[in-house]
């Protein structure tokens, strides 16, 4: 993401925990006067995202905190390690801190999340995605999370690419007049994928033609290796629908180009990083 778009997801963030006031707590109970030294650490194993966000965040409460980075966004981490230090003013330390371990803990959870999926399916061909399932507003940070998990990315919005679910098909009139409408609408330079849960549908979008992608939706493995072998590499192969870590290997070795998970962004477990006051 751009910088200015992720300092603006910043200060939301710090507008929503300091409203139009400030730090009751902290300067209530911190002399103004007093510095130390704080030290984001990891508790767990996993892989680290976040970092230059929660450096914005010290960065927008004070301009004068001198902060290091000791992990780069996407390295793997172990439990125990440091990954950023910050110096300076006490009270502006305890005032960012929350919101930049808010960010870190659940854009690393989402890294972490992604790598285990992508070693799963390692040796076969298949990719992971994420999906549209993120938390409003984030969308943007939390797919670069994914990417650094070492996963790929799907569309960002309704806007950059044509998805046709079982809906559109519904209120369209079939596979055939959503095919043509989407086609007649969009350019060239747009990718048309269409969502299918049985064969017979796999069937008519590869007679009907039109789309560049299939989404193979909720297919047990027989099926969804059977749908592979019909399409033939004439389209893209997604599969979608209910991937977990315990079915994901089974779903790769079908052959499929793509596997979208929507619980890598919306019901991931953040990892637990806390920060040490030292003085």
């Amino acid at each position: 993401m751009h910088a200015l778009a992720l300092e603006q997801i910043v200060k939301d963030a710090l507008l929503e925990d300091l409203g139009h006031g400030t730090d009751v707590t902290s300067e209530a109970v911190i002399p103004a006067d007093l510095n130390a030294q704080a030290v984001i650490n990891s508790r767990h194993d996993g892989v680290i995202a976040g970092v230059e966000i929660a450096k914005i965040a010290f960065r927008l409460v004070d301009p004068s905190l001198e902060i290091t980075a000791h992990k780069d966004d996407g390295d793997v981490i172990q439990a125990g390690n440091d990954i950023l230090s910050v110096k300076g003013s006490a009270r502006s330390i305890t005032t960012a801190e929350r919101v930049a371990l808010n960010f870190a803990s659940h854009l690393s959870g989402i890294a972490t999340q992604t790598a285990a999926y992508v070693t799963k399916v390692a040796g076969t061909h298949a990719k992971i995605c994420c999906t549209r399932k993120t938390l409003p507003g984030l969308r943007g940070v939390q797919k670069q999370a994914v990417l650094l998990g070492g996963g790929s990315n799907h569309r960002f919005g309704l806007d950059d690419a044509i998805l046709i679910k079982d809906n559109h098909i519904a209120m369209a009139g079939g596979v055939a007049a959503v095919l043509d409408a989407a086609r007649a609408r969009c350019s060239h330079m747009m990718k048309i994928e269409i969502e299918v849960d049985t064969l017979a549908q796999l069937e008519a979008v590869l007679s009907h033609g039109g789309a560049d992608v299939v989404l193979l939706d909720n297919m047990d493995i027989t099926t969804l290796s059977e749908a592979v072998r019909i399409v033939d590499g004439a389209l893209v192969t997604e599969a979608s629908g209910g991937v977990t870590l315990n079915s994901v290997e089974s779903i790769a070795k079908s052959g499929v180009d793509y596997i979208s998970v929507g619980a890598l962004t919306h019901s991931v477990t953040a990892i637990d990083l806390g920060l040490d006051i030292k003085f």
